[in-house]
């Protein structure tokens, strides 16, 4: 009878190897210390990023300021509006209304801070040369400030009466010597060749009454010793420079038949016609 043979016994599982799972822990902790490592790095370079977006950022801030530089002003129509006249014409009167009306800056002449106005008075050859240097430099500045404006001025007195009435008059009167008058025409001259004639000129014209009446009516004190051949004079070399004057458009106003310090119907008609010569002028 044949034996069975016997099944071979099972052996037993075999026992998981300790080598791979400590070098699996051994890739583990690799991996770790790399992904650490890698970390590190990682953490380094946003810091580098941070820093370069830090920078660029500053760059646009920079970019991105607002110009210093200083506004062109607005281009307007017109900026400029003088008024001439005569002594004891109204000038300073009629500036301070149109400037209420048309909303203006008003520009007086300096005639409070004159520092030669009451010494010219009291003798006229000593301070003559003086008092016109300091009337062109006051009137000098205005100009300028008037054509660097952003707004509209209406000026009392001009730039060209200083130069072309007082100071030829006082020369023809021998208030002013040659060498002085000369010195100060070409100091006009040069002045002249960096300023412009004003948009609009208002000149006020009158009878050597009518400017005597209204002297003695407003009573400053510094026209008390004023002549009378004076006056005159200055009224001849007004009517003389008006009668050539090109530089711009200009507008005559008769203060004999026009009182528009008193009378508001008459003031009424000389803001008409300013309207009117200004819409003329430019639209």
């Amino acid at each position: 009878m044949a034996k069975k043979k016997s099944k071979p016994k099972a052996k037993p599982a075999a026992k998981p190897k300790s080598k791979p799972a400590a070098k699996k822990s051994v890739k583990t902790k690799v991996a770790k210390s790399k992904k650490s490592g890698s970390g590190a790095a990682a953490k380094a370079k946003p810091q580098n990023k941070s820093k370069a977006a830090a920078k660029k950022s500053s760059k646009k801030k920079i970019t991105q300021l607002p110009s210093l530089a200083k506004p062109k002003p607005e281009k307007l129509k017109y900026r400029h509006i003088a008024i001439a006249g005569n002594i004891g014409a109204g000038k300073s009167t009629l500036t301070k209304l149109l400037s209420d009306y048309f909303k203006w800056e008003p520009q007086f002449e300096d005639v409070e801070n004159n520092p030669y106005l009451m010494d010219f008075y009291d003798d006229m050859p000593r301070w003559s040369f003086n008092l016109q240097v300091f009337f062109l430099n006051s009137r000098f500045s205005q100009i300028i400030g008037i054509q660097r404006g952003d707004h509209v001025v209406i000026q009392d007195r001009t730039i060209y009466e200083d130069a072309q009435i007082f100071a030829p008059n006082l020369h023809a009167m021998g208030l002013m010597n040659r060498r002085d008058f000369e010195n100060y025409t070409n100091l006009f001259q040069t002045i002249n060749q960096l300023i412009n004639p004003p948009d609009l000129l208002i000149y006020l014209r009158g009878s050597i009454s009518t400017l005597v009446s209204q002297i003695e009516k407003r009573g400053r004190e510094y026209e008390d010793n004023l002549r009378l051949d004076y006056l005159r004079r200055l009224n001849e070399h007004y009517e003389a420079w008006i009668s050539q004057y090109k530089a711009g458009p200009l507008l005559i106003i008769d203060i004999d038949k026009l009182n528009f310090a008193d009378k508001k119907d008459h003031l009424n008609q000389v803001v008409n016609s300013v309207k009117a010569e200004l819409k003329k002028l430019f639209g």
